[in-house]
């Protein structure tokens, strides 16, 4: 059997103290910007138009820098049809329209330039209620349409 000793001076031990705080705070630097792009949506503040368009990219998206159309509404105290099947939509990808009842709500649809096999005619809706993003949907209406989530074609397999 073989055992090995060594000597560490206190100024040693401090130093390498410190060296180990350096590293470990590099690392979480690190792995909180790898957690996604923007991480959650309750991370985003939503205040400004490049607020949310940059939302939206961080999604994948390439939108217009304008909405198309901006509306205002509030939602009703209590949730009920249409908005009871919207929100199993918005559930699907993290989002709960239930905590925006009785609340303003403005809705941002923006024209998507990049949907997959669809150059024209597919639209983002971004639903933000206090400044956080709480729905949102990408749509093309027409006879072969679709209303889907936000995350990204690719993203989803």
């Amino acid at each position: 059997m073989l055992i090995w000793t060594a000597r560490i001076s206190k100024k040693t031990k401090a130093v390498l103290a410190v060296i180990l705080a350096g590293i470990l705070l590099a690392a979480v630097i690190l792995l909180a910007g790898r957690s996604g792009a923007g991480g959650t949506a309750s991370e985003w503040r939503l205040a400004t138009n490049t607020d949310r368009v940059a939302y939206l990219e961080s999604l994948g998206w390439q939108v217009e820098e304008e909405p198309v159309e901006t509306l205002q509404f509030l939602l009703p105290e209590k949730l009920e049809e249409p908005y009871l099947t919207y929100n199993e939509l918005q559930d699907s990808q993290g989002f709960d329209l239930s905590g925006c009842c009785g609340k303003q709500v403005a809705r941002y649809t923006y024209t998507v330039i990049n949907y997959p096999g669809r150059p024209e005619g597919v639209q983002a809706n971004l639903y933000v209620c206090e400044e956080q993003p709480v729905a949102g949907d990408i749509l093309c209406a027409g006879a072969d349409g679709f209303q889907d989530t936000l995350v990204y074609p690719d993203q989803e397999e």
